[in-house]
This record gives C-alpha cells, sequence and structure tokens, in this order.
C-alpha cells in the first residue's frame, strides 16, 4: 500500500504545483487513482464517489483527470474495446492486459519491463517521460466462457 500513498502524495502535490486547489473531490479522484488496480474510466470514478460527494459533476472528473495526464501523473490507457478511457495511476513501466470481451485491463507482474525501458531510453537517446505496453486478448474467464458457448450440449 506504500505505492499507492506515493502516488498519491505525487499527484497532490502535482495538482498543488500546477496551481489547482486541492479540493475534497479532486483529492478523492486521486485516491481512487492511486489505489485502484482496476483502471477505472471517469464514469467508473464518479460513480465510486458520488455518495461520498453527491454534488460531484462529471466534468470534475474529466478535468481533475485531464490535468493528472497532462502532468504526467497519470496514463489515459486509451478504450479496451467499450469506448471509454481507462485510467491508470501506475506510471512506472510496465504491461497492461485488455480483455476484448469483457473490457477488464489489468496490470501483468514480474515481467522485465523496466530492464527494456531502460534498453529503449540507452540506444535511442530520449528522455522518456513513460512508456506503456499493451496486450489485446481474451481473459480466462471469457475464454471459459466461450468454450462453454461452443460446446454442444451432452
Amino acid at each position: 500500500m506504500r505505492r499507492g500513498r506515493e502516488r498519491l502524495e505525487a499527484m497532490l502535490e502535482g495538482l498543488r504545483a500546477s496551481g489547482l486547489r486541492l479540493t475534497p473531490q479532486r483529492v478523492a479522484i486521486c485516491e481512487v487513482l492511486a489505489t485502484s488496480r482496476s483502471h477505472p474510466t471517469a464514469y467508473e470514478i464518479h460513480r465510486r464517489l458520488r455518495r461520498q460527494f453527491p454534488t460531484m459533476s462529471l466534468a470534475t472528473v474529466y478535468k481533475t483527470l485531464d490535468a493528472l495526464v497532462r502532468l504526467g501523473l497519470v496514463s489515459a490507457l486509451g478504450d479496451a474495446g467499450d469506448g471509454m478511457v481507462h485510467y491508470d495511476g501506475d506510471t512506472e513501466p510496465h504491461i497492461n492486459l485488455v480483455c476484448l470481451s469483457c473490457h477488464r485491463v489489468q496490470d501483468l507482474e514480474g515481467v522485465a519491463v523496466r530492464a527494456l525501458h531502460r534498453t529503449v531510453a540507452a540506444r535511442s537517446g530520449y528522455a522518456l517521460k513513460g512508456a506503456r505496453l499493451v496486450y489485446y486478448g481474451l481473459c480466462p474467464e471469457c475464454q471459459r466462457k466461450a468454450q462453454t458457448a461452443a460446446s454442444p450440449e451432452a
């Protein structure tokens, strides 16, 4: 959980340094992003926080997300086949897996992406600001569902 706390502090400091007020709503949005492993959409973040902040608009969520992405503190992953942009509070180089059926986005742990990141930086001369490697396919659960649906009834 320490990494989530570090991400949260970085997001709040970035918003503060950019001149944005740290409203309770913005802090809550950052908390969701810093601790979530589900790569939420703006709509999902809004839905999660609606009870706590009934007057918070979806526009507030989008404006906060745009600022965090612009500051390089959050990654916009694009859509997962569902037409919605998913967001990732972990900006360290890592692999995302996207299921084209249920649209779930998850991280793949334990792959030497950081070594690849260093190699790309060294060979290209670029001062890399981030990286995203995304694999698309069907998650194990959706594969099972597809196999069950395709199997003839016994």
